[in-house]
């Protein structure tokens, strides 16, 4: 049987159960940009990957509310944290990087 990929929604199922928490549980520890707590709908369909997070802001309080390492849910979410992004990296610079990453040859254009 294959392993089930991980994605930004199970992983924060997943560590908010390991927790022990409901849904209203973390809500209250997850404020929208108008200082409110996300509501337990918008964090189910989070979890059922139907929604993303709305903000780089979000993403590091998910990771600080269940402990989880704020990178890695960037990675999960298909976001590049605000300190890469605000560097100003050039195209050159950009593909270096994402070739080191990948372990491999620079893609071809058009892919």
């Amino acid at each position: 049987m294959a392993q089930e990929e991980t994605t930004f929604g199970s992983a924060i199922a997943d560590a908010r159960k390991k927790k022990g928490w409901s849904l209203k549980d973390l809500c209250a520890n997850v404020l929208r940009e108008d200082g409110d707590a996300i509501s337990p709908q918008y964090l189910n369909d989070i979890e059922h990957d139907r929604r993303s997070p709305s903000s780089d802001r979000m993403v590091t309080q998910f990771a600080e509310a269940l402990g989880l390492d704020p990178d890695w849910l960037y990675y999960l979410a298909g976001r590049f944290p605000a300190d890469l992004r605000d560097k100003g990296l050039s195209q050159s610079e950009v593909t270096t990087l994402m070739v080191a990453f990948r372990g491999g040859p620079p893609r071809k254009s058009g892919r």
